[in-house]
């Protein structure tokens, strides 16, 4: 009889863990890694303090001075703001058909930095 007792609170014990796993599973789940990231802020997109860093971090490695592939550089405002003010910058960030994807070689920059360099761009990319 007090096997039987012991087995019995045994299933209910796994039971319960089973039945917080499935519940709490779900909510520690996300569909991708931007839904992880912090709010993105694209009301205060400035070129100083927003998109040269992302330049700097991203791009500028390659995109810089004479050697720029394609004469393409990131490196300064007057350079960036004319690709920018085109379809090629969104076109490669996002690695839209008929453009090379940038950065080339490496995963696509995630949603919130994409998203401020468009939302930089569609304000007229402004020097600021």
């Amino acid at each position: 009889m007090k096997k039987y007792v012991l087995l019995r609170r045994l299933i209910q014990g796994i039971i319960a863990c089973l039945f917080v796993t499935v519940v709490m599973t779900p909510a520690c789940s996300s569909d991708s890694e931007d839904e992880l990231l912090p709010d993105c802020d694209l009301e205060n997109v400035t070129y100083s303090e927003v998109i040269a860093p992302i330049m700097a971090a991203s791009c500028n490695a390659c995109h810089t001075g004479a050697g720029a592939p394609l004469r393409i550089r990131t490196d300064n405002y007057a350079d960036l703001s004319e690709i920018a003010l085109s379809s090629r910058l969104m076109g490669a960030i996002n690695h839209d058909e008929g453009f090379s994807p940038m950065p080339q070689g490496q995963p696509q920059l995630d949603k919130c930095t994409r998203d401020q360099i468009a939302a930089w761009a569609t304000v007229g990319a402004p020097s600021n």
